[in-house]
């Protein structure tokens, strides 16, 4: 069993799994905005949209610098997730161009632009609570059946999480006897006052921390329920190099789904952005429960973008 990673943002405390996950990166996000008057700057506006992405480039730079399995590796999360360390890192944001270079905030990452793409597959996720506010969030993953050959006379398969190691020697994700890779599994956990009041998540590989951060701010900074939150148009960055091999970076894209206005396409273009418009219902696959302790009511949403997500009560 391990402790949480948590930070507080106005009267929640999230909680995230450790830098054996790009879980922090959440978290590091949320540090980065809290300079910033998002409920002002409005909701999927220029503004909103290239700060949040933005902040996510300078997050996942220090993914792929720092983080690993922290039983072989020193990782320095408190640094990573203090508000001077976000303080410095936020300065770094030009609101009058996109970003195109991969800025950690120590060390060097390669931003590696050619090869094949990975094979496609995706995760599971899975949120439930119940009658007593008991919640847990999960997301189960570690083999798709077409990359996944089942091991003669024991019939099981293969994970495909180890593809996610580094060969460079000295890096904290760097393959190793027992050590587990970094893996892009992210399951959120929102306490207030000490009691579980929410738990979402998704699949999505490197998005997840993009798209359910997004979820999370649709609530918390701008009133919506769980399925409005949910269903509003999503965006994400695939600037940084991928979690999956061949560990492809596509620097300074920017994916949207084509519901997001067109004068605010434009003005990300304007400002260096290389957009990509994609269909309105494609990208964000976020499924949440949440607990009222004042009342006892439990409410859930699933995306209909996946067509298989759902959300059930009994």
């Amino acid at each position: 069993m391990e402790e949480t990673v948590t930070i507080d943002w106005k009267n929640f405390t999230i909680h995230k799994c450790g830098a054996w996950s790009q879980a922090p990166v959440f978290l590091q996000q949320l540090r980065l905005l809290e300079g910033f008057d998002l409920t002002k700057i409005g909701h999927n506006s220029v503004d909103y949209i290239h700060i949040l992405t933005e902040a996510a480039k300078l997050a996942f730079a220090d993914r792929e610098v720092f983080y690993g399995d922290p039983l072989f590796s020193d990782i320095p999360l408190d640094k990573l997730l203090s508000r001077d360390y976000a303080c410095e890192r936020r300065r770094l944001i030009d609101m009058r161009r996109a970003s195109m270079k991969l800025r950690p905030g120590e060390g060097h990452v390669q931003l590696e632009t050619k090869g094949r793409e990975g094979e496609a597959g995706d995760t599971s996720h899975v949120d439930a609570c119940d009658a007593e506010g008991n919640m847990i969030s999960a997301t189960p993953s570690g083999g798709w059946i077409h990359a996944s050959p089942v091991i003669e006379g024991l019939g099981f398969p293969l994970g495909t999480r180890g593809e996610m190691f580094s060969l460079h020697e000295g890096h904290p994700n760097c393959i190793a006897p027992r050590k587990r890779p970094r893996t892009t599994l992210s399951p959120s956990l929102v306490t207030s006052n000490q009691l579980p009041v929410l738990a979402f998540g998704t699949p999505g590989g490197d998005q997840q921390d993009q798209w359910t951060l997004q979820f999370f701010l649709n609530i918390s900074e701008f009133g919506m329920n769980l399925q409005s939150a949910i269903d509003a148009a999503t965006f994400h960055t695939t600037h940084f190099p991928s979690s999956f091999y061949p560990r492809r970076a596509h620097p300074g894209e920017l994916h949207l789904e084509d519901r997001i206005p067109r004068r605010v396409i434009d003005g990300l273009r304007h400002r260096g952005h290389k957009v990509v418009v994609e269909d309105g219902w494609s990208n964000g696959k976020v499924t949440a429960v949440s607990y009222d302790p004042s009342n006892h009511v439990i409410s859930a949403a699933a995306s209909s973008r996946i067509q298989s997500a759902y959300a059930l009560g009994y």
